[in-house]
């Protein structure tokens, strides 16, 4: 591939990166359903990617940008919101719960117990082990499935444009939309601190849906791709540099997300073992 690049490459890794995106909101929304619970991700986690996805939009609005990229970058701002509102919603409810528990009457000397009551004292709930073999194979599936869903988007794009194939739009290095996307780089790759240090501080990774992290590493390494894949000329990386490093050091940062994960769930298996042995002696 030389430094003219290569468009249909490009266009079927970038249509690869859509699906990636399109889902990458969807487990933590559903886990947080399931769950009950805001207390997956960090409130500044979300909030900052709400803001970095509002830049977006608006550097795709002031660059005029084709139609695919504005109802996108709509569709993440919608679901921040609603990320933001369960985070909210749940964590008002969880609050009010507590507060029930508290008016119980101590003089009862007797504890009562429900569904929202922690296993353990001190509000944390006792460990349960889960395989991680199973936990590999669903999120090996899963995203064979999105680059399935990708590939046979690209297809159907290739066959509607057989006759007239897409080429690569002239760019343009507008100062407006470069701001944006170095501002929004910048709060993308900021938003994954505070989520790194909640998880940090908690050293429980419950709550928390790695598909997330899965599909926004896949997502950024297939975008990242495309854009080499279209062309290695200066103009074209100059124009793309924003997202291309803010590509780069996001995807480190999720990959250390990952690991806190698995290392986490680890744990957890290792405590669940250890009560596991207790009650049997």
């Amino acid at each position: 591939m030389g430094l003219e690049g290569n468009q249909e490459l490009s266009n079927f890794l970038g249509w690869v990166s859509i699906a990636c995106w399109l889902v990458v909101y969807s487990p933590q929304i559903v886990q947080n359903y399931q769950l009950k619970s805001g207390e997956g991700l960090s409130v500044s986690f979300v909030a900052i990617w709400l803001i970095g996805d509002l830049c977006n939009l608006s550097g795709a609005l002031l660059a005029n940008l084709i139609p695919t990229i504005i109802i996108l970058g709509t569709y993440y701002s919608i679901c921040d919101i609603i990320l933001l509102f369960q985070t909210y919603y749940y964590r008002w409810k969880s609050a009010r719960r507590s507060e029930r528990q508290l008016l119980v009457d101590d003089s009862e000397e007797s504890t009562v117990y429900d569904e929202a009551t922690p296993l353990l004292a001190g509000g944390a709930e006792a460990p349960t082990k889960k395989s991680m073999s199973k936990e590999t194979l669903k999120f090996v599936s899963a995203l064979l499935f999105v680059f399935a869903v990708g590939v046979a988007a690209w297809a159907v794009d290739r066959h509607l444009h057989r006759d007239n194939p897409r080429q690569k739009p002239e760019e343009v290095i507008e100062w407006r939309s470069q701001c944006l996307g170095w501002i929004s780089a910048a709060l993308f790759l900021g938003a994954r601190v505070p989520q790194i240090v909640v998880k940090n501080l908690s050293t429980r990774c419950e709550g928390l849906s790695p598909f997330l992290f899965v599909y926004s590493i896949s997502g950024n390494t297939t975008y990242f791709l495309s854009i080499l894949a279209a062309s290695l000329d200066i103009k074209h990386l100059a124009a793309n540099a924003p997202w291309i490093a803010g590509i780069a050091l996001t995807v480190f940062l999720d990959l250390f997300v990952l690991y806190q994960f698995f290392h986490y769930r680890l744990e957890d298996n290792r405590r669940a073992e250890a009560l596991e042995s207790e009650d049997s002696d």
